[in-house]
C-alpha cells in the first residue's frame, strides 16, 4: 500500500487527507441524522399531554428544546402560540431554518471533496505525463524505468481521486435525501401542533390543511 501511495507522488497527500475527512463526515452525519434522534415519533403526543394537563411551563419548554431538533421547532411554536396562528407559524419556520442549517452541517465540505478529488487525480495525471515527456526529451525512450514511473504516477493519482470522489458523491446525495425526508416528518408534526393548539383538533386526527406551517427548505430559505 505504501509503495502505491509513494508511486502517486505528493498529490496523493491531499487526496488521502480528503478521504479521511470524507469518512469522518459520513460517519458523523449518519449517526447524527438518525430518525429517532431528529424527530422522535412519540414527541408530539407527549407535548400534547403536557398542554392538556397544564404542565407546559418554561422548564418544560427548555427540556423540549434540548430533546431533539423537532423538540426545538415545537418549542418555538408553543412559546408563541398565544400570539395567534400566523405568529406561531413564523416562529416555527424561524426555528426550523436554524435546525435545517444544523442538519446540513459539513455536507458542503463533503460535496467539495467529491468535486475536487477527481481534479486532484487529473492534476496528478498531468504531472505524471509531464515527467514522462521530460524523461523522453532528456534520455530518449530507452529508459523504461523513468517512463514507467511517470505513467504510474499519472494512473495512481487518477484512480485514487476517483476512489475518494465516487463514495463522497454518493453519500452527499444520500444525506441530502435523508435530510429532506426528516424535514417532511418535522413539517407534518409541526402542522399537527399548530392545528391542535389553534384549531382545537385532536393530535391523532390532525392533518396538514392548506396554509399550514411549512418547514420545507425552499420555504425556509425564501422566507415564505
Amino acid at each position: 500500500m505504501w509503495e502505491l501511495i509513494s508511486a502517486g507522488g505528493w498529490l496523493m497527500l491531499p487526496i488521502l487527507v480528503s478521504s479521511v475527512i470524507a469518512v469522518a463526515i459520513v460517519i458523523e452525519r449518519l449517526w447524527t441524522l438518525r430518525s429517532g434522534k431528529i424527530a422522535p415519533p412519540s414527541l408530539l403526543g407527549q407535548v400534547w399531554r403536557w398542554v392538556k394537563d397544564g404542565q407546559m411551563d418554561a422548564e418544560k419548554l427548555k427540556t423540549l428544546r434540548a430533546d431533539s431538533p423537532l423538540g426545538e421547532v415545537l418549542a418555538a411554536g408553543l412559546a408563541n402560540s398565544r400570539h395567534g396562528r400566523e405568529i406561531m407559524k413564523e416562529s416555527i419556520q424561524e426555528a426550523a431554518g436554524k435546525v435545517i442549517h444544523e442538519m446540513e452541517r459539513y455536507l458542503s465540505t463533503l460535496g467539495t471533496i467529491a468535486a475536487i478529488t477527481p481534479l486532484l487525480g487529473l492534476l496528478g495525471t498531468v504531472v505524471g505525463m509531464i515527467d514522462v515527456f521530460s524523461a523522453i526529451m532528456t534520455q530518449g525512450t530507452g529508459n523504461t524505468a523513468v517512463l514507467a514511473g511517470g505513467i504510474s504516477k499519472a494512473l495512481v493519482t487518477t484512480a485514487a481521486g476517483l476512489t475518494v470522489a465516487i463514495p463522497a458523491l454518493f453519500f452527499h446525495r444520500f444525506l441530502l435525501r435523508r435530510i429532506d425526508e426528516l424535514v417532511i416528518a418535522m413539517e407534518q408534526e409541526a402542522t399537527k401542533l399548530v392545528e391542535v393548539i389553534q384549531g382545537n383538533r385532536d393530535v391523532e386526527a390532525a392533518s396538514p390543511p392548506a396554509g399550514a406551517a411549512s418547514l420545507r427548505p425552499g420555504s425556509i430559505r425564501k422566507g415564505v
